[in-house]
């Protein structure tokens, strides 16, 4: 803190024994060390009320951020529209790539719903699945007929 040296605590303590004398001096130096610390005592309640101040503004800081996040979400939930983007989508033009597989893609899409096998579900339409799809068991026959042989051959 301050830059006092060696030489310059013995001319202070000189100084002091001949002006207080050296019966007053351990109660002067006594008086000095108490004040010392009440100086320190309140420089480090300062230091902590400073600190938490600054916790305190960054907190806020921190809060008012968050709140504009919230708000930013609860504007976009409740500005977005999904069957308004699905028409937007919807009404997009095709790419070129999507129109040279447009033959390949009706046939299956005129094909009744109950001998389309899964596709997985792409923004651009896929090739027909090379293998064929199966029909459905009728509904006279019962579930058992069409069932896989167990291992030993005999049907269950």
């Amino acid at each position: 803190m301050f830059d006092i040296g060696w030489s310059e605590l013995v001319v202070i303590a000189v100084v002091a024994l001949i002006a207080i004398g050296p019966k007053e001096l351990p109660g002067v130096l006594r008086s000095v060390g108490q004040w010392m610390t009440k100086i320190r005592r309140m420089a480090a309640e300062f230091q902590g009320q400073f600190q938490e101040a600054m916790r305190e503004a960054e907190m806020a800081d921190l809060k008012k951020q968050a709140e504009d996040l919230n708000d930013a979400a609860r504007n976009l939930t409740q500005n977005f529209d999904p069957f308004d983007y699905v028409a937007k989508e919807e009404a997009k033009p095709a790419p070129p790539a999507a129109t040279a597989d447009a033959g390949a893609s009706t046939e299956t899409s005129t094909a009744p719903a109950s001998s389309v096998t899964e596709q997985s579900v792409d923004a651009t339409p896929s090739a027909p699945s090379p293998e064929p799809a199966t029909a459905p068991p009728a509904p006279d026959t019962p579930a058992s007929d069409t069932a896989a042989p167990s291992a030993g051959g005999r049907a269950a």
